[in-house]
């Protein structure tokens, strides 16, 4: 059975988990300057490069892996947010894009696996993207609007490489996520649709959008249902919001997106906001007590957490899920849906 195929499978019975923040756990770990860069010879600094850590300390990643699917975790994502050329010119390793990839994906399926082996229920791997740190839709001069660092066609290939290397290295899905640029996602997509094509195979999509205000916008300014009318095309085995804000502010845009789009949906919210000191301070119960709200609603096909969120987030959330039935898939009148900055859907 495909992953496609599996997955969806597994979430006509029940509620999915995927699993929560690398970046923050990898802070508690306190890694130095050595432990980053490791014997690579670099020649920038790489302290906070958490990427690079496939390489040169994967016990740390796989660690992290494991303590998530010991919390229930039935997917589970790699730690390769920022290895893509871009992200990682900042570090002088951009060169090491494949081989990071690769490791970290390989990490994963191993976990994965050895957690299927042990009780016969398949985990599944995604392939994480994020949205690297330039964007399509805004120029960064503001004396300058029509200015962009960078073209479709140039991150279209940044990401097929990451892709490339991340289905090389054996997992399932590909995960674009904190979609903070409807355009950046499109080159995503664009690039995944093609390097399935180049192998032949369905290479399923996870599309997960970060709003940046309250009021359901991301930095490009699309709604919720212009997002999904934009990429809806794609035909991604899941569709949902994550980081942006903690569970509470969320609850709107869940609601609006499992009533409009014919797909799973998949969210993972940050541990509450941020205190003044950068830290989450929501604690697993508190956040498993919102998310209950969506499962109790019927809105959501998988749960996970983003920033802040830890393993005991994660097994807070199970407990809640558990015997609950899954949301059901919405059966929508076929109809021409466009989208500006705001959804439109032609009249029948």
């Amino acid at each position: 059975m495909s992953a496609r195929e599996a997955l969806l499978a597994a979430a006509g019975t029940r509620i999915l988990l995927t699993d929560g923040a690398f970046g923050t756990e990898i802070q508690n770990w306190k890694l130095a300057e050595a432990d980053y860069a490791g014997t690579l010879g670099l020649s920038h600094d790489q302290k906070g490069n958490n990427d690079i850590l496939a390489l040169t300390k994967p016990d740390v990643p796989d660690t992290i892996t494991r303590a998530y699917l010991d919390a229930g975790s039935d997917i589970v994502s790699t730690n390769t947010f920022s290895a893509n050329r871009i992200s990682q010119a900042d570090y002088g390793a951009e060169h090491l894009v494949r081989d990071i990839n690769v490791a970290s994906a390989q990490i994963a399926r191993a976990a994965a696996d050895d957690y299927a082996a042990k009780d016969g229920r398949r985990r599944f791997v995604a392939g994480a993207i994020g949205p690297t740190n330039k964007t399509l839709s805004l120029s960064p001069d503001v004396n300058d609007p029509g200015y962009r660092e960078i073209d479709f066609d140039y991150l279209k290939d940044v990401y097929r490489e990451q892709i490339d290397a991340l289905l090389d290295g054996g997992v399932d899905f590909i995960l674009i996520e904190t979609v903070f640029d409807t355009l950046n996602a499109k080159a995503g997509i664009m690039a995944t649709i093609e390097a399935g094509q180049a192998r032949g195979a369905d290479v399923p999509l996870m599309l997960s959008m970060t709003l940046t205000d309250l009021s359901g916008r991301n930095l490009s300014g699309h709604t919720v249902e212009a997002f999904w009318h934009a990429v809806r095309h794609a035909r991604p085995v899941t569709i949902g919001l994550n980081c942006s804000f903690g569970a509470q502010q969320l609850r709107p845009h869940v609601r609006t997106l499992s009533g409009i789009a014919d797909t799973l949906i998949m969210v993972y919210p940050n541990a509450g906001l941020p205190n003044d000191l950068g830290q989450y301070d929501e604690l697993p119960a508190e956040t498993a007590a919102l998310v209950g709200e969506w499962v109790e609603a019927g809105q959501v096909n998988i749960l996970g957490g983003c920033c802040g969120s830890t393993p005991a987030h994660i097994a807070a959330m199970a407990r809640t899920v558990a015997g609950k039935p899954p949301r059901t898939l919405p059966e929508l009148p076929v109809r021409t849906r466009l989208a500006g900055l705001e959804p439109f859907t032609m009249a029948a």
